[in-house]
């Protein structure tokens, strides 16, 4: 969700061979510190996660120093004291060899004394030596680095390298990231969960290995309460240790007196206590309401990105991988699940279950482990010998049938596609016959003599298994946890009657999650700055899969759209790399947004339309996944992979290509302009804010095809050129009379054709709609309606295009259009440009009249023609067309009337209730029926409905309970808050709303966390005046630590200062024109 901080992973773990220091002007002495010599003192030796940097105005070369540095605001002033000193003592002649050209020979003779030149130079070094010292202890904020000292605050005293730990000792670590000296192995995890008082208990044991010599032990905990710690080196005995802990880093230390030695085996045992979390992270408790209306109570997890630690201590970085074996008590009415299956039951002697999992059989990062205490009801079938299952509620079983389905198609679809079967080993029900003998014995004996009973279940193997669950109470949409995959409901049940869309909706979230188990499990990147290689590649897997498997879901609809959207974010200057720097865990957070998602699916969909054939993209991340199978990556091991492929006689070096694309921030605009037979290509940074684009100096390696109207719909039409400089020229026919770049909008980029090229273009679609295919007609017009924004084309141009809509039948150009004009309707509104909303909603309602009155209002089976006629009715509602908003009241009294049996289409659902909600009468109907309903997506849809209202009361109630959480789920929140956003009456109470609630909404929402940065993007988005640029920008300014910094509110910020030069351009065209 980096160019790489000091500290990164992806350095080799090996001594560095030299630290070049210039202080003196003769050529350097060379000190072997990795042999030993009795020719000079010897010194501490430097722990290689401490090594740092020395000024370049010295040349001492040191040889045997770590690899690992420090970040140039943390360096340890005491290694630099020892380097100076070194370099200092060994500037004496009576430590050098005596063969040494740099020093002069003194003749042989007995003690005599010393001339006063060397007087002048031994007082000129104590001078210096002298000097150095006093700089070193007054000023102890002060490490040298590349960049030197910082100017003196005079305001704040210096911080001390070290911070100080909970009980007052300098804790021994400085940075974010952990040091490299110890690596995990294996952990042992014991829970103890109490569902009546919603605490904790834990035991970890964590088995280590020595990378380098170090006296510490750096690790995460956060909100763990430690009563006990023991540590054990190789066979020796265990012993108590001290546990310093740095709460603003979420890190505890273990120092010892003397150094831990390279290649010696540890292990630290943790006793703890917690509170179960009442937030989304961590080993959080939920609940739900069963049919008879009791209340039912479960404990789950969500780890990633940085939470494991809040269940149990751990190297809590994706690099630090190991295996687990994890144990859970519980209740004898609650089941348990974990990574792996069940290898024993045993009753304690509390009268708990004590359920124990097998040890993983891949080495894991902490973010995929997973455990949940519930009461859960699985299905289950075998696929290429995995047993797949899926878990909900007892009442919702039912629902659960269309996921196991296409969960099973999709892992035998990927064990086929990736040639790498499906590997994470499970187990299968259990026996139950009690073993041994023994045992059985044992247990009748207690039970005479009335001791606590005590027996093991053990189970039966059942080759690979992989659970999907559906938790009532979850944030996320769904989490790739290996081979316990949890979900929303609403992102995996589906009821027998639900519609096509609401299923495209499950695949999806699916065949996301399913991809993970190869791309972010098997394989993970090493640090959260190369996020996409798990979330890109997911994303465009999850479009792939279904395009292949599941045709009839009609997926590059949904596919062709959040590529626009994320050209959309991508094209301002707040957007980030691909792969970027992550130096905080707000920063961590952030990055879980669509540059990391979208963005990362579509520069691999760029490629692989790029590549010549179908088969060097896919032999090239079979090569990846199984040249770093269990391993982590960072983005040039994904190019390298692909390059190596070669398939053709064209070899590309791929690494070349696409290090443009993932290693600087937006995409670019490719130019036409054609003379006679000649089209001249230039690029540029298509950046918003930037009114000197052109000037800028990014270059991209651009895959640009084309096609023209001698042949424009057949892939067999599309030609490729590589744009790689700032300009370059192709040749084509004279007989063309128009060209359309991008083909079906494959490529990251947006093109500008200039006045007579979008002329050519304008006419051919008024003459002929079908000339181009329905991909690239959104594509002109996603296009155009971003060249407005940047104020390359008129909006008069824009209106230009249009005019063919009248025609339009498609659902990619239809809903693309719609949503484009919707956001200035929306623009307009919230300015009060009266005048202007009514003629924009006169011009909607005629350009797309004809299609509003077509739509029935019957069942649908076409995925496509679902979202035209949900798109398309919507607006019409929206804008209170006659025919829509009366079709819709008369359905829904059917629906009432009927209680519930005449069912309203899934597509429809949105559209009818949310009519419905205008009306005071309607909207109390529709809360009642809301309160009682089960199936969870008719029940969102009810919600958002509600949400709608433009009623101030139901506003401000509808904001208090999400927040609340009683009667609407907080997790629902950020959703209800941006309908809210939508509605006129709504929009100024929900930024009052988050005003007075932040502090409550970022602790039940991290700080840049994807449900942060939607609710500041919801209430944000649509201001477009100076006075709201200064509420929104003092307001978020006076957070400080609390989300000043989030890049989402610089994006926010950005946003409304473009709405507000936008709006200032095109209102004087639509006063004219509409």
């Amino acid at each position: 969700m980096d160019p790489f901080d000091s500290n990164s992973t992806d350095r080799a773990n090996l001594p560095r061979n030299m630290i070049e220091n210039s202080m003196f002007e003769e050529e350097p002495d060379v000190v072997d510190l990795a042999k030993d010599s009795t020719a000079f003192p010897t010194f501490p030796a430097l722990d290689p996660d401490e090594v740092v940097y020395e000024p370049r105005s010295s040349r001492l070369l040191v040889r045997g120093l770590g690899e690992n540095d420090m970040d140039d605001d943390e360096e340890d002033c005491e290694s630099s004291a020892r380097l100076l000193g070194m370099s200092f003592m060994n500037r004496s002649s009576a430590h050098r060899s005596s063969s040494s050209p740099y020093t002069r020979q003194a003749p042989p003779r007995s003690c005599s004394r010393p001339s006063a030149r060397t007087m002048v130079v031994c007082v000129l070094i104590l001078v210096i030596v002298a000097s150095m010292t006093m700089v070193l202890y007054f000023l102890p904020g002060c490490t040298f680095t590349k960049t030197g000292c910082p100017k003196a605050n005079k305001t704040t005293p210096f911080e001390p390298v070290y911070p100080v730990s909970t009980n007052g000792e300098l804790f021994p670590w400085a940075q974010m990231r952990l040091p490299q000296s110890i690596h995990p192995l294996s952990y042992e995890l014991t829970l103890n969960p109490d569902l009546t008082n919603m605490t904790f208990t834990g035991n970890t044991v964590i088995s280590m290995l020595v990378y380098h010599n170090t006296n510490r032990i750096v690790l995460h905990s956060a909100n763990l309460n430690i009563t006990k710690a023991t540590f054990k080196l190789g066979d020796g005995k265990a012993r108590d240790v001290t546990v310093l802990e740095y709460k603003p880093r979420q890190q505890i230390a273990i120092k010892f007196p003397e150094d831990l030695k390279v290649g010696q085996h540890c292990v630290l045992t943790l006793d703890y206590f917690a509170n179960l979390s009442h937030t989304y992270d961590g080993f959080y408790n939920s609940s739900y309401t069963d049919k008879d209306g009791n209340k039912r109570v479960l404990a789950a997890t969500q780890f990633e990105p940085l939470s494991a630690r809040k269940a149990f201590p751990c190297f809590d970085e994706p690099a630090f991988k190991a295996t687990f074996m994890i144990k859970i008590s519980r209740q004898q009415n609650y089941t348990t699940l974990s990574n792996m299956p069940k290898a024993k039951t045993t009753k304690l002697s509390n009268g708990l279950l004590q359920d124990e999992f097998e040890k993983t059989s891949v080495n894991m990062s902490t973010y995929l482990v997973a455990f949940i205490v519930a009461n859960f009801t699985p299905i289950n079938k075998t696929v290429s010998e995995t047993l797949v299952s899926v878990y909900s509620v007892p009442e919702k079983k039912e629902h659960t049938d269309y996921a196991l389905d296409t969960a099973s198609k999709l892992l035998d679809f990927y064990n086929n596609f990736f040639e790498i079967k499906y590997p994470l080993k499970k187990l299968g029900e259990y026996s139950h016959t009690l073993v041994p003998f023994t045992h059985r014995l044992f247990i009748l004996l207690r039970l005479c003599f009335l001791f606590t009973p005590f027996y093991t279940v053990q189970y039966s193997p059942s080759s690979f298994l992989s659970d999907l669950v559906a938790i009532p109470d979850f944030l996320a949409g769904a989490m790739e946890n290996w081979g316990l995959i949890t979900f929303r409901e609403t992102s995996l049940l589906v009821g027998k009657d639900s519609s096509p869309l609401e299923k495209q909706v499950v695949a999806s979230v699916i065949a996301h999650e399913l991809a993970h188990q190869w791309f972010g499990n098997l394989v993970t990147m090493s640090w959260w700055n190369d996020l996409w290689l798990n979330e890109g590649f997911a994303t465009y897997m999850q479009y792939m899969s279904l395009q292949t498997l599941l045709p009839q879901l009609d997926i590059g609809n949904l596919f062709l759209a959040v590529r626009f959207r994320a050209l959309d974010k991508d094209a301002l200057n707040s957007s980030h790399a691909v792969s970027t720097e992550v130096n905080t865990p707000e920063q961590v957070e952030e990055m879980f947004d669509s540059v990391s998602y979208e963005k990362g699916a579509s520069i691999l969909l760029m490629l692989n339309a790029s590549l010549p054939g179908d088969q060097q993209f896919r032999k090239g991340i079979i090569q990846y996944l199984t040249q770093f199978n269990g391993s982590n990556t960072d983005t040039d091991d994904l190019w390298n992979s692909l390059t190596q492929v070669e398939v053709s006689a064209h070899h590309q070096n791929i690494s070349e290509m696409m290090s443009s694309w993932t290693s600087q921030k937006g995409f670019p605009l490719v130019n036409v302009i054609r003379k006679g037979d000649e089209v001249t290509l230039t690029q540029e940074h298509f950046l918003l804010t930037s009114d000197n684009a052109t000037h800028t100096s990014s270059l991209w390696n651009i895959p640009v095809t084309y096609v023209n109207d001698n042949c424009s719909l057949a892939p067999e039409c599309r030609q490729v050129f590589t744009l790689k400089t700032k300009s370059e020229t192709l040749k084509v026919p004279e007989s063309v009379k128009w060209l359309k770049l991008n083909y079906k909008n494959t490529g990251f980029y947006i093109v500008n054709y200039g006045d007579e090229g979008w002329t050519a273009l304008v006419d051919a679609l008024s003459n002929n709609v079908s000339v181009l295919t329905s991909e690239d007609r959104a594509s002109l017009i996603h296009n155009i309606f971003a060249l407005s924004r940047l104020g390359r084309v008129s909006f008069k141009q824009v209106l230009n295009l249009l005019r063919y809509m009248s025609n339009e039948t498609e659902t990619s150009p239809v809903t693309e259009a719609l949503l484009q004009l919707n956001r200035i309707y929306q623009l307009l509104n919230k300015r009060q440009e009266q005048d202007l909303v009514a003629r924009m909603s006169k011009y909607i309602v005629h350009q797309f009249g004809s299609l509003m009155s077509s739509q029935s209002w019957g069942e649908e089976e076409s995925v496509s023609k679902q979202e035209l006629r949900s798109a398309v009715l919507e607006t019409a509602c929206s804008l209170n067309h006659e025919n829509c908003t009366q079709q819709a009241k008369a359905l829904f009294k059917q629906y009432v009337e009927s209680n519930g049996t005449v069912r309203i289409p899934g597509d429809l659902q949105q559209v009818v209730f949310t009519v419905a909600a205008q009306s005071k009468e309607d909207w109390e109907t529709l809360f009642n029926i809301y309160a009682h309903a089960t199936y969870d997506a008719e029940k969102r849809k009810m919600l958002l409905s509600l949400a709608s209202t433009q009623d101030a009361r139901s506003i401000v109630w509808i904001l208090k309970a999400g927040l609340k959480g009683d009667f609407i789920p907080t997790q629902e929140l950020p959703l209800v808050i941006n309908t809210v956003c939508n509605g006129f009456a709504g929009y100024l109470f929900a930024w009052d709303f988050i005003q007075n609630n932040w502090d409550q909404l970022i602790e039940k929402f991290p700080v840049g966390s994807f449900a942060i940065q939607r609710i500041i993007k919801a209430t944000t988005s649509q201001f477009s005046t100076q006075a709201h640029l200064d509420q929104v920008q003092g307001f978020f300014s006076s957070l400080k630590e609390r989300g000043s910094q989030m890049r989402s509110v610089q994006e926010a910020l950005e946003t409304i200062r473009l709405n507000q030069r936008w709006m200032e351009r095109i209102i004087p065209t639509l006063q004219q024109w509409l």
